[in-house]
């Protein structure tokens, strides 16, 4: 890959877990009426064809890891837990007296902070409590993040007797002086305890997250990191840019200097070779920075046109409806987004008032709705199309326009109708959504908003 190419497209952009961006929602006109309104309306359309997904926000950590930019609460104290886990039930009580049935619940994911700090009693009083006022969709599928630190056999029994079949395991690099710097000290003998166990055990799908461009990490690491990967076989990866954002995460990601960061072509060189490798260990890439082996799910989706994106990742079945519970969780009714208050004191204080804990959000236009629609099958199969009159929007000449320059580096192939991702350019897919981004293109970030593209 030519390092002009990575000077010219290394530019800041989102990552497009939503359209339109969270800094680009429109708080105005947004209210928690409204939200009700289109949580009801995507409810009563989906329920009972599709079910609906929730997103499980579980936030403490026992120590910081610096390369992190999730919401999270460091503490020792694992008297919150319960606390915590009561809030969220409340939070899910409130949600099922707006609703007017049931819901039945095809995805459930545990995300963090570190779900495995809680303790196996109070996950399964959480996740029991969840379906006092629910039932499972035919096919669900649940899953939750684990730390290879902390994750005990008992963590993986518990969860899959509660129907838990799921798991993915932070690795990030297992390079003594890498972990030093983001502090996050994990031994591979840890990771390949908890790979075994859950094999053991029965989980049907194991994946483990590996990261790019941390600070120190050289091309050794990368391939060692890969190599000890694959004496493991996990069933699908997900290997991550380093997101540099120093700006937004404060102190949390000033545990190093700026220059220990690898960054443009030395960056992009740690990617290459590690994708390559990734190819030769069987492993096919299936979505921006994602990666699976042919018999999981995730590549299956890919290869059927149904695979999904949303606020908790890729996923292999999309749900119109996706109700984030816990502090800073996202919402997703289709129509709207709405957010929860990002710290845990306004949190308890709002559900304490009978009051969902909703921050702010944002309610989709037309356009907004057909952009997405857009900017997730680019994400999701390295391709759109506009030839439906539905999908079509006046400023798609100018899209055209600005993608000629792409197409000429050999990102893309444009159609009459259609553009398809090539090989080349699946490195530069964010920055191929971007020339799809009305309101990013009408109003560019006058402060750092978002991390580089490569």
């Amino acid at each position: 890959m030519s390092v002009s190419l990575i000077q010219k497209y290394n530019v800041p952009g989102p990552r497009y877990t939503s359209y339109p961006t969270v800094p680009y929602w429109d708080e105005n006109n947004f209210s928690q009426q409204l939200w009700n309104e289109t949580l009801k309306k995507s409810f009563d359309e989906s329920n009972t064809t599709e079910g609906i997904s929730l997103y499980i926000h579980l936030p403490f950590c026992e120590s910081l890891c610096t390369f992190c930019g999730c919401n999270k609460r460091i503490t020792k104290n694992h008297a919150v837990e319960k606390n915590y886990i009561e809030a969220i039930l409340k939070e899910w009580s409130l949600y099922c007296k707006i609703l007017d049935a049931k819901p039945i619940i095809k995805e459930i994911h545990l995300g963090g902070g570190t779900p495995t700090f809680f303790s196996t009693e109070n996950l399964e009083s959480l996740i029991n409590g969840i379906f006092c006022h629910a039932s499972k969709a035919e096919n669900y599928e649940f899953s939750f993040e684990g730390h290879p630190n902390n994750t005990t056999r008992e963590h993986l029994q518990t969860l899959y007797d509660l129907g838990f079949r799921r798991v993915s395991f932070g690795v990030q690099d297992y390079s003594e002086k890498v972990q030093k710097a983001i502090h996050r000290i994990q031994p591979f003998q840890n990771v390949a305890k908890v790979t075994f166990w859950a094999r053991e055990i029965g989980y049907t799908s194991i994946g483990h997250d590996l990261i790019f461009g941390l600070p120190f990490q050289e091309l050794d690491n990368v391939i060692d990191t890969i190599e000890k990967t694959k004496s493991l076989l996990p069933d699908r990866l997900a290997f991550y840019s380093y997101a540099h954002v120093p700006w937004i995460k404060g102190n949390g990601q000033r545990g190093f200097k700026d220059e220990d960061v690898p960054k443009d072509d030395e960056k992009r060189r740690l990617y290459e070779i590690g994708k390559q490798s990734l190819y030769k260990n069987g492993y096919h890439e299936i979505g921006m920075d994602h990666f699976a082996l042919k018999s999981d799910s995730l590549y299956n989706a890919f290869e059927n046109g149904k695979l999904h994106r949303n606020f908790m990742g890729y996923s292999a079945s999309k749900t119109q409806l996706m109700i984030g519970l816990g502090v800073s969780s996202i919402s997703d009714s289709w129509y709207c987004f709405a957010q929860n208050a990002k710290d845990l004191e306004s949190y308890y204080q709002m559900l304490e008032s009978d009051k969902l804990p909703i921050l702010r959000g944002h309610l989709l236009t037309d356009e907004d709705l057909i952009i997405r629609k857009h900017i997730l099958n680019l994400m999701c199969q390295f391709k759109t199309s506009w030839e439906n009159e539905s999908s079509y929007f006046k400023e798609i000449p100018e899209v055209l326009v600005q993608l000629k320059e792409m197409e000429k580096d050999g990102f893309l192939i444009i159609n009459k109708n259609t553009i398809e991702v090539t090989e080349a350019g699946k490195p530069y897919v964010r920055n191929i959504c971007m020339a799809f981004d009305l309101r990013l293109k009408r109003k560019a970030p006058e402060t750092e908003l978002f991390s580089m593209t490569i």
